[in-house]
């Protein structure tokens, strides 16, 4: 199960910015190479007179240089170049120049959006509860000399840090806290990662949980606590209603004793409405209507 869940994480993953598609820049590097070749040859043949194999070597030898010297990044890399081994400056996008064998190119930066899957396993969160977690980060490269001189591997750097930050927060949380402020969360990661990436020049735009599994066991007696929890509410809230009702009732038979004629009115009320109800006629004693008759003293 922890390979599928691994090689799920792993599919979502971008291409790591060190393996970039270079068949551009091979493509103008043959381009180049041609065209120098076939003209210091033309030249060699205008001078000498005819193709031999010094003429040959020579344009061989500048077509070499040219695919060393001149060079071509696409519009989203910037790459780092090295004189002598120490940072000389960076270049691109499109075509730059460096000088043969003195300068050599260290780091091709993806300076586009990266997303990058991490997960972690059979963590325990602050209430003992083991959980796994998958999650993705959407970060970028926002500095390529940071990224080359700061860090060997920027792109592994910033999945173990993601991976490190998601089972700290995990282990200071409830299982409650995860599933519910999920938000808060995320925001959480993406500052703690963010503290870490920032010195490699990367950029950690957001973090999103994609899924929290919790052993079925546990699904099991967490949904029995929740029902039991709701159940408990709807009594509270029957008791709370039924004390308001128990108080009306109580004024309302305050007010009756006091006055026995809006009780017996209220009583009349009551039998009108019975009778709207079932459609029917109701027959009373006519002792009953008498008692709205007043004694005259």
């Amino acid at each position: 199960i922890g390979s599928s869940r691994s090689s799920e994480i792993e599919a979502i993953n971008s291409p790591r910015t060190r393996h970039v598609d270079d068949n551009a820049p091979n493509v103008f590097s043959a381009f180049v190479f041609v065209v120098v070749f076939l003209a210091v040859a033309a030249i060699g043949f205008a001078i000498a007179g005819e193709m031999n194999i010094w003429v040959l070597c020579i344009g061989f030898a500048a077509a070499v240089v040219a695919i060393f010297t001149v060079r071509i990044a696409s519009q989203w890399e910037r790459v780092v170049v090295l004189r002598f081994g120490t940072f000389n400056r960076m270049a691109g996008p499109g075509v730059y120049f460096t000088v043969p064998f003195l300068e050599h190119i260290a780091l091709r930066a993806d300076l586009r959006v990266m997303l990058t899957g991490f997960g972690a396993e059979e963590t325990l969160t602050s209430d003992l509860v083991p959980v796994n977690v998958d999650a993705a980060v959407f970060w970028m490269v926002w500095d390529a000399e940071k990224a080359c001189l700061e860090v060997e591997n920027y792109y592994d750097a910033v999945s173990m840090a993601s991976q490190t930050a998601l089972r700290d927060a995990i282990g200071r949380k409830s299982i409650s806290d995860m599933t519910i402020h999920r938000d808060k969360l995320d925001e959480e990661l993406r500052e703690k990662i963010e503290e870490k990436a920032s010195s490699w020049g990367v950029s950690i735009i957001s973090v999103e949980i994609r899924d929290i599994v919790i052993p079925k066991e546990l699904q099991r007696d967490m949904a029995a606590a929740a029902k039991a929890e709701r159940e408990k509410d709807a009594r509270i809230v029957l008791a709370e209603v039924e004390k308001d009702v128990a108080a009306m009732l109580l004024e309302a038979t305050e007010i009756y004793r006091k006055d026995e004629m809006a009780f017996e009115l209220r009583s009349m009320h009551l039998l009108s409405e019975g009778v709207k109800e079932s459609n029917g006629t109701l027959v009373i004693p006519s002792a009953y209507s008498e008692g709205f008759k007043r004694e005259k003293k």
